[in-house]
């Protein structure tokens, strides 16, 4: 799958994806000769990858690189592995926060308030069609662009009217459910949201961390509806992946965006196709993969740039090489 050039997905941002030129295959740290074969990996997927002052290292060298001040951590189903910069200090979460919206969502159904299939947003859209950007519904705006179930548009409308929808059916306000359903459960304490609920959370890393634990072990809703979340949602349709272009298909779980084979993509080349999570324009992300056994998480005061489409790919695959998968 190769994404188109002309756009980077961003309404209003002039940079595309041309200006950047990949990296070469190596161990990710910066300024560091050596291939991924100078690095001596335990054998099978997670084996060997515990807390560590090699992991932290590699974490330190890679932030030290970026721009900007920022902070970058790993857990395993356990916890909290390594991190390395401020983990207290609040950074804005970007569209990560729609995470916390369809784990809400998720926590809803399970509790039978409501249902992935009822429906929701404009004509012919449910619950599942907001959550899985396939609604129709543009980027901003309220007018739809194509009939629901027919393409891959990624839209903050459609995660607000998630929102308002949960509102609707639980008759309390979004920001109360996702504190009591969500935030409170994980010991989420120290973010906030304030505005959109597609883009407005601001915490530290040691939340972000949190939730990047309950994407990889999930706590709050049963086996089959993680499943469910982190597959495919209405298979096949074609997208544009914000910053990197045009993918057919777009593949999106109901809430997550899977990596598949989307090349390239914002995590490494040795993150497992089975990947799920999500990126937001204030350089966050956070990312589980279930095979290595490992998630990532990291934030930014440096909004996404083409810094961003090769610092995290690379930070990505350096703590995979520890984890001995790729």
């Amino acid at each position: 799958m190769t994404p188109t050039a002309e756009t980077n997905g961003f309404p209003n941002d002039p940079r595309g994806v041309a200006g950047v030129t990949p990296t070469a295959e190596t161990n990710g740290f910066p300024n560091d000769p050596r291939g991924v074969a100078g690095v001596t990996r335990p054998a099978g997927p997670g084996a060997g990858l515990s807390a560590g002052t090699g992991l932290e290292a590699a974490l330190r060298a890679h932030i030290s690189s970026w721009p900007g001040e920022a902070a970058c951590g790993v857990v395993g189903p356990s916890g909290t592995l390594a991190a390395s910069g401020p983990a207290e200090q609040p950074f804005a979460w970007a569209s990560v926060t729609k995470l916390l919206v369809a784990l809400a969502v998720l926590v809803a159904s399970e509790e039978g308030t409501l249902g992935l299939d009822e429906p929701a947003g404009p004509e012919g859209s449910t619950v599942a069609h907001l959550m899985a950007h396939a609604s129709g519904l543009p980027f901003e705006g309220t007018s739809p662009l194509s009939p629901p179930g027919r393409r891959r548009v990624y839209s903050n409308t459609g995660t607000e009217a998630l929102a308002a929808h949960l509102e609707f059916r639980t008759a309390m306000s979004f920001e109360q459910y996702l504190r009591e359903g969500v935030l409170g459960p994980l010991g989420i304490n120290r973010t906030t949201l304030a505005g959109s609920p597609a883009h407005g959370a601001r915490g530290p890393l040691s939340d972000l961390l949190l939730l990047a634990k309950e994407l990889l072990a999930p706590s709050l809703v049963g086996e089959s509806t993680w499943k469910t979340a982190t597959s495919v949602a209405f298979p096949g349709l074609a997208g544009v992946l914000p910053g990197f272009g045009r993918y057919e298909p777009c593949d999106w779980g109901l809430g997550p965006e899977l990596r598949d084979n989307k090349s390239p993509h914002w995590t490494g080349t040795r993150n497992s196709p089975s990947t799920y999570g999500h990126f937001g324009q204030s350089g966050s992300f956070v990312w589980a993969d279930p095979e290595a056994g490992v998630a990532l998480a990291g934030l930014s005061s440096e909004p996404f740039g083409p810094w961003a489409k090769q610092a995290w790919p690379a930070v990505s695959d350096a703590v995979l090489a520890f984890a001995g998968a790729g």
